[in-house]
């Protein structure tokens, strides 16, 4: 009996991406292997730490690095060095920051929501999020007016989630707080560029080791050598409620060596491949138009965007997509914009013979969406229950 049959689990077909609620990425058996030899042992952490400190600078050309739970403990843990440095004292007081600076400014176009709120990471060390301009745009005097005698930070989020457009750019963004004084927090969480933000200046770069990278869950730090010295000393704070295990941190040196390895167009062709047969065939169903969609922060990755045409598809966006959740295997798309009449293909975490079953099913629901196996009636329902923990 394997693990899904023992535990009564869904399989799932990943066309979302790398989502945390979805595992985020396959691990592969050179990393697992690694996982599991570590897992039975034991091990000096600040050894491990101290490796994973020598490979994360090698590949990212920032000084010194770390690792902690995950991207979002990785803000917070930024944050909370930012305000106390290496001083244990001030690590031990924190969320309390009375007498430190404990202002982060933000544009409001990045204070995003990725599941969880980037606010809510801030001020879980106690800082206070600042949030400047306005949601749809953001001037370099926002900045130089919010940056004060209180500010601790200033972070900038890389993300398709933020608003892409009439926002402060990272090169401007970062002169500005240099110039101010104030160091530089850069959330790159699911970029592809491990090295272009440290070498525009970042004082600290966050990335997830599992997502791209294929690793276990957990969060890189990256950086200038006393932050990430101070990021690793909120171990000792409240950082230590986000520490990583020793599994996931070896898992996490071999995820890295393996990126630094891979075949980067033997992989973009494959993903490619499977967008150009969706392409091909989903564009045959009259009630479906597709286009292309590079990824709007430029990582080398194009998806397929499927929009249902509302006044002739038998099915909604939406409705299609929690049915094609619904079903077995279970297939999730990239769904953020169903309320807009579309969704996404992401090739990322396909394997073969998985984007063939995806378009035959979507083909399927569109020629017959009421059938023993579907019911529309209750699509609602079955949504909000996809959010509910148990």
């Amino acid at each position: 009996m394997d693990i899904f049959e023992k535990y009564n689990l869904k399989r799932i077909i990943n066309a979302s991406g790398t989502m945390t609620a979805l595992g985020a990425s396959r691990v592969s058996k050179r990393i697992s292997d690694a996982m599991a030899q570590i897992l039975p042992e034991f091990i000096d952490m600040k050894d491990l730490q101290k490796v994973a400190c020598e490979i994360i600078s090698r590949l990212t050309g920032a000084e010194y690095g770390c690792l902690t739970a995950s991207a979002a403990a990785a803000i917070t843990i930024a944050t909370a060095a930012c305000m106390t440095g290496t001083d244990f004292y001030r690590i031990s007081k924190l969320p309390d920051t009375q007498g430190l600076k404990n202002e982060v400014v933000i544009q409001k176009g990045h204070s995003i929501n990725f599941g969880s709120s980037i606010a809510q990471m801030i001020s879980i060390s106690g800082a206070k999020c600042i949030e400047i301009g306005e949601a749809t745009s953001c001037g370099s005097y926002h900045l130089i007016g919010a940056i004060n005698e209180n500010t601790a930070a200033a972070l900038f989020v890389v993300s398709h989630h933020t608003v892409q457009s009439r926002l402060i750019k990272l090169k401007e963004f970062i002169r500005i707080s240099k110039k101010k004084g104030i160091p530089v927090i850069v959330d790159a969480a699911s970029e592809y560029d491990l090295r272009g933000f440290s070498e525009a200046g970042a004082d600290i770069v966050i990335y997830s080791g599992h997502k791209f990278l294929g690793g276990p869950t957990s969060g890189i730090i990256a950086g200038k050598k006393e932050m990430v010295r101070a990021c690793y000393a909120q171990e000792r704070g409240i950082g230590r409620g986000m520490k990583i295990g020793k599994e996931s941190i070896i898992g996490i040196i071999e995820a890295l060596e393996q990126w630094n390895e891979r075949d980067t167009e033997a992989i973009r062709a494959s993903e490619d491949k499977r967008i150009q047969f969706a392409y091909n065939f989903l564009n045959n169903i009259k009630r479906l138009k597709c286009e292309y969609s590079p990824d709007q922060t430029n990582n080398p990755i194009t998806r397929l965007k499927v929009v249902v045409d509302p006044k002739i598809s038998p099915l909604t966006a939406f409705e299609l997509s929690v049915l094609l959740a619904e079903g077995e295997p279970s297939i999730r798309v990239r769904s953020h914009h169903v309320d807009m009449g579309y969704f996404y293909l992401d090739p990322c975490n396909l394997i073969d013979g998985e984007m063939e079953i995806i378009c035959d099913r979507i083909k399927t629901l569109m020629e017959n969406p009421i059938n023993k196996d579907y019911k529309t009636e209750n699509l609602v329902d079955i949504a909000v229950n996809h959010l509910k923990l148990w």
